[in-house]
């Protein structure tokens, strides 16, 4: 979180050339600037600023200024970390289906290459001046994760989430803890067993101006690994990660 912080608090001309639309065979790896992005399409752009690592391939640029000395090597061993986490997470979801933990981890050998989508996310948002505040505007808009489980690591309070009521609740910041989300190609590979979560983030209340950072591992299966339903029903058709994955950005931020 700390050299997350040190990239984020650089000028913007110092971050615009790590753009996620730089890197041409990684088009979601890199930065994402205030109001880019808006998980609810619905609502106003989010009030965040993001860096996505997709991708360790030794080809991609990383920033190395001195303001940010040790960043690739800081993130790629965290990434490489979460990674483990996540494997060891997803063993244990199919052991409790009754399911050869294989199930799951046959389709996740690839995280960390081009031909997996699996991100590491670093967020960042920054003061709140409520006087400029679009009208239905937040630090991040509702929304499900895309892939299998997301790993959350926070410091601070703002997250919601929405209970099986419908009613948003707050997930606390627990020092020493990861905050588990399923996501939703998980839902529909155990055929809604496991369910995905809606979340946001909301604004800090007026007069506060503190930020807020958290990191978050979204995992996703590898490009052609196909989800079908692993309890043998026909609840949801067969489709491969990447066509999934792709069909859910488009709607996410096909307006952006």
């Amino acid at each position: 979180m700390d050299i997350s912080k040190k990239f984020f608090l650089q000028p913007d001309e110092l971050k615009q050339p790590f753009s996620k639309s730089s890197f041409a065979n990684s088009p979601h790896h890199g930065w994402a600037s205030l109001e880019t992005e808006r998980l609810n399409p619905l609502r106003p752009g989010d009030l965040k600023e993001s860096f996505n690592i997709t991708s360790l391939h030794p080809d991609i640029k990383w920033p190395s200024s001195d303001a940010v000395k040790g960043f690739k090597e800081i993130q790629t061993s965290f990434f490489l970390r979460c990674k483990e986490l996540s494997l060891r997470v997803l063993r244990v979801m199919g052991l409790s289906l009754g399911l050869d933990p294989d199930v799951f981890l046959s389709a996740h050998r690839l995280i960390g290459t081009d031909e997996n989508k699996t991100t590491l996310r670093s967020l960042y948002y920054p003061p709140v001046n409520s006087d400029e505040v679009k009208e239905g505007q937040l630090r991040c808009g509702e929304h499900s994760d895309y892939g299998t489980i997301t790993l959350l690591f926070q410091h601070s309070a703002g997250l919601q989430v929405r209970n099986r009521s419908g009613k948003f609740i707050c997930a606390p910041a627990i020092p020493g803890t990861v905050l588990l989300n399923i996501s939703d190609a998980m839902q529909r590979w155990t055929s809604d067993q496991f369910i995905s979560v809606l979340h946001r983030v909301l604004l800090p209340p007026v007069g506060d101006s503190s930020t807020r950072q958290s990191l978050a591992f979204f995992v996703h299966p590898d490009d052609e690994a196909l989800i079908t339903c692993c309890d043998g029903s026909n609840k949801y058709p067969l489709i491969s990660s990447s066509d999934y994955l792709t069909e859910r950005i488009n709607n996410s931020y096909g307006a952006n």
